[in-house]
């Protein structure tokens, strides 16, 4: 399932397939590609058709344009919430299916991050970035706080204190910055970015899809306690297992 170009199939949101890589592309450059409720009700259903495609090893989130790879929330949607929509944020659970999501999964960030769209980059398990990306939160000004997975994701990934950085201190970070904190895995020119990931997506899809997928659950569990290393033993033993089934006549 190999297309050349990508194929709108949405007014928002856009889905093409090259190899063992499905990718959902952000599709509101006019807008830095902020997403609105159907936007993020489109980016579920990608994410749950894709994932349910045995030919698709690797999903790769990306934006529309070279400006910007997601702004968050279209504004004039936030200024419509009350406390009541804050506690069942839609983002929040798209972003969660998406980091619970089998496949591995990668952002492909080619312009600014912020708010919810860094939150969106960080449900996914692997981050590359544009030289010209930039991450920052910009809720605390308006009144508000990353709640779509930001505080929690953030600080697993760069640590508390980095997260604070950005959260509390209103950092906003450059793409080397993002690169050396461990925000990023690699950067690259902006007309490299999807060949990049690309390159990425067929080195993932060289490794066995189970192997990938349990060791993609036990690093998300608490590490913490017991419970992780449990997890990977049992897993390690069920590999064994089925690599021994696999050699018997």
């Amino acid at each position: 399932m190999t297309h050349a170009d990508p194929q709108p199939d949405a007014e928002l949101v856009r889905t093409w397939s090259q190899g063992p890589a499905g990718y959902i592309q952000l599709n509101r450059p006019e807008k830095a590609n902020a997403y609105n409720r159907a936007m993020l009700d489109a980016l579920a259903a990608h994410v749950e058709r894709l994932a349910a495609d045995p030919e698709v090893r690797v999903i790769i989130v990306c934006g529309a344009g070279d400006r910007a790879f997601c702004a968050g929330a279209d504004l004039a949607e936030v200024a419509d919430r009350d406390w009541h929509a804050a506690l069942n944020l839609r983002s929040a659970e798209v972003f969660s299916l998406l980091s619970r999501c089998p496949r591995v999964t990668l952002a492909a960030v080619n312009g600014a991050a912020s708010g919810g769209g860094l939150e969106l980059a960080l449900a996914c398990d692997l981050r590359i970035a544009a030289q010209n990306a930039r991450f920052w939160f910009p809720e605390p000004e308006l009144g508000l706080m990353p709640a779509a997975g930001g505080t929690q994701r953030l600080s697993q990934v760069v640590g508390r204190a980095r997260a604070k950085e950005l959260i509390l201190g209103g950092r906003v970070w450059e793409a080397d910055e993002a690169l050396r904190f461990g925000l990023v895995s690699e950067l690259t020119g902006p007309a490299e970015l999807l060949p990049k990931a690309q390159q990425w997506a067929e080195r993932i899809a060289r490794r066995h899809p189970l192997a990938l997928e349990l060791a993609k659950r036990a690093i998300d569990l608490d590490s913490g306690g017991s419970a992780g290393h449990g997890f990977e033993s049992i897993a390690q033993a069920l590999l064994y297992h089925l690599r021994l089934e696999k050699k018997e006549p």
